[in-house]
């Protein structure tokens, strides 16, 4: 463990208040030197825990470090191979009503209601009940979770938030004394992901319930629990060190902005999660690859005659190097008899090299306004310019990074990026190829994995693999539509970090998409955020003045940080009230 590592946890038993005697202390759940295994790899090591009745603990960690592994076996659907699981001194060794559990994924049937599927759990835990009684309990805990307008509906008519409340709504009919929670939210956008934090906070209060929250969010964390906890990544994942949240409830998300303790929990247990972060991946191929200084086709000024970069030639910060003007996007109805205007004179100039985040609600025309700019979009009125140019369609002088990379599975790290290497280089050796798509997968961490098949690779290597692509095109623009959305907080955290450093070295022109504040305040030079939709423009624009190069753990610490942040928060929390 590194020594700043090693003075967080020296801090925190300093602060930690001491354990309550035997006699007032009865733990509801208990962990003692867990250990858990799959094959040779060994997965949790000496996992030591202690909740008591009515605690909400929130266990956050890496992709990967056994964080459902440990939900399970509390669960009891697997069984530890040493160490003990206890609930109320007495061991867990099978699944059991006193413990409810919600997935990520929803798990409902799909043929049958919502009240359905809730009632399912009733019907088997309280066959004594009268029919009477038990129909009262299932439609109690529905219309808690805000579903007694859809009780008659089916899953597939349902939202994502609405199928994961129908989850919630099963577990919490069941009675359990402690409700697990594997990362619920995860799955959901940001202001579903809040109501719903909300409304579990508020089951919770009602009900007394003891909560394991399992989340990579830490945000989620501290706002919901009493007790942080990481959980170091595997092989061998442990414990860190405990962090209680001693901030008052009930807790609002606006006043925590100004909460110094809020503040001060968020730096510190962001610092160490990166730390660990860190350390698992020292010793990860370093770059020893020079980038050769041959020019792509996809800038205006190239011919073959001269295939060298002119470094003498320094045009950044060029005013109007992208301009929208008066862009809007207009679709039909389904019914065909009308339209409807998603987007609304969205008007913005961007100088060369500068870097943009668009933020936004769900539907407001973020990733609309991006794929007009990316040319897989018809603009239905108003015009893109780039470099003097309109964009009238898709072309490579713009690199694109979309949630989900469009990689070819049977195609290797290096074979993907060589694909468009070779269509921008054509006039490059076949050796300065190779070095452009080394160079730039060596940059994303991928250096050990070139010869790695897409299909056999993580979100987050297909993530890098699609990064790397766009870099190595040397787009006049770069454009990223939720480029990290379906990542983990942690490995996005990396991955941004990533992101900023390959930046800083091309500073190419680039706009990112994102409804996460604080990434869009991390990459960019100025925030546009638009209001809903439809008929969606830009409400605001909000400048960030942080010195670059960036990071994560230096934003956190800087004293304008917060103040961009309440300025984004503010006027997305206005749009909200508007739906």
């Amino acid at each position: 463990m590194s020594v700043v590592n090693l003075n967080i946890v020296n801090k925190r038993m300093l602060n930690k208040p001491p354990e309550p005697s035997n006699d007032a202390y009865q733990p509801l759940l208990e962990l003692k030197a867990v250990c858990k295994s799959y094959g040779a790899t060994s997965i949790l090591n000496n996992i030591n825990l202690s909740i008591k009745e009515g605690e909400f603990v929130a266990i956050v960690g890496f992709s990967g470090s056994g964080k459902t592994t440990l939900i399970s076996t509390i669960a009891g659907l697997i069984q530890a191979d040493s160490g003990e699981v206890l609930k109320q001194g007495k061991p867990i060794t099978e699944p059991g009503p006193d413990r409810g559990v919600v997935f990520q994924n929803y798990s409902l049937m799909p043929w049958l209601t919502v009240f359905e599927n809730v009632a399912l759990a009733v019907d088997q835990i309280f066959k004594h009940w009268p029919p009477e009684q038990r129909r009262a309990h299932t439609e109690k805990y529905v219309r808690m979770v805000n579903l007694g307008a859809a009780m008659d509906k089916k899953p597939a008519e349902l939202s994502g938030g609405m199928r994961q409340r129908v989850n919630v709504a099963r577990a919490l009919a069941a009675s359990p004394d402690i409700l697990l929670l594997d990362e619920p939210l995860s799955a959901l956008d940001a202001l579903t992901r809040g109501n719903l934090q909300d409304e579990i906070l508020q089951i919770w209060s009602q009900e007394k319930k003891t909560v394991i929250l399992i989340t990579n969010d830490v945000d989620e964390a501290i706002y919901m629990a009493d007790r942080v906890i990481p959980l170091n990544p595997g092989p061998d994942a442990t414990f860190g060190p405990d962090f209680p949240i001693n901030i008052e409830r009930p807790r609002d998300r606006t006043g925590l902005n100004h909460n110094s303790e809020f503040k001060r929990l968020r730096a510190e247990i962001t610092r160490y999660l990166m730390d660990i972060g860190i350390e698992k991946n020292v010793g990860s191929a370093v770059d020893k690859i020079v980038l050769p200084k041959v020019k792509p086709n996809t800038h205006s000024d190239w011919n073959r005659v001269s295939a060298i970069i002119d470094t003498t030639q320094d045009d950044s910060n060029r005013p109007r190097y992208l301009e929208f003007s008066q862009l809007s996007k207009i679709y039909p109805t389904p019914d065909g008899n009308s339209s409807v205007k998603v987007v609304d004179g969205f008007d913005l100039k961007m100088k060369k090299g500068e870097f943009i985040s668009i933020i936004g609600h769900s539907g407001c025309g973020k990733s609309t306004v991006l794929s007009m700019t990316a040319g897989l979009n018809s603009v239905s009125e108003g015009v893109i310019i780039l470099d003097n140019k309109e964009i009238d369609g898709a072309g490579p002088d713009r690199g694109v990074v979309f949630q989900a990379p469009s990689l070819f599975p049977w195609l290797t790290a290096f074979e993907n990026v060589m694909l468009g290497v070779e269509k921008v280089y054509p006039h490059a050796a076949q050796s300065e190829r190779d070095d452009i798509v080394e160079y730039y997968l060596t940059r994303v961490g991928l250096g050990d994995s070139l010869r790695k098949k897409a299909g056999d690779m993580s979100n987050g290597m297909r993530q890098r693999v699609g990064i790397a692509r766009a870099f190595a095109l040397s787009p006049k623009l770069l454009l990223l539509d939720e480029p990290f959305g379906m990542l983990d907080s942690l490995t996005r955290w990396e991955l941004q970090e990533v992101l900023m450093e390959v930046w800083e070295r091309t500073h190419v022109t680039a706009i990112v998409v994102t409804h996460d504040v604080d990434e869009a305040i991390l990459l960019a030079d100025r925030v546009v955020m638009m209001t809903n939709g439809p008929h969606a423009k830009i409400g605001k624009i909000q400048d960030i003045d942080l010195p670059r190069p960036r990071s994560r753990k230096a934003l956190l610490e800087h004293p304008d940080y917060y103040k961009y942040r309440e300025s984004i928060l503010s006027f997305l929390t206005e749009c909200d009230h508007t739906h």
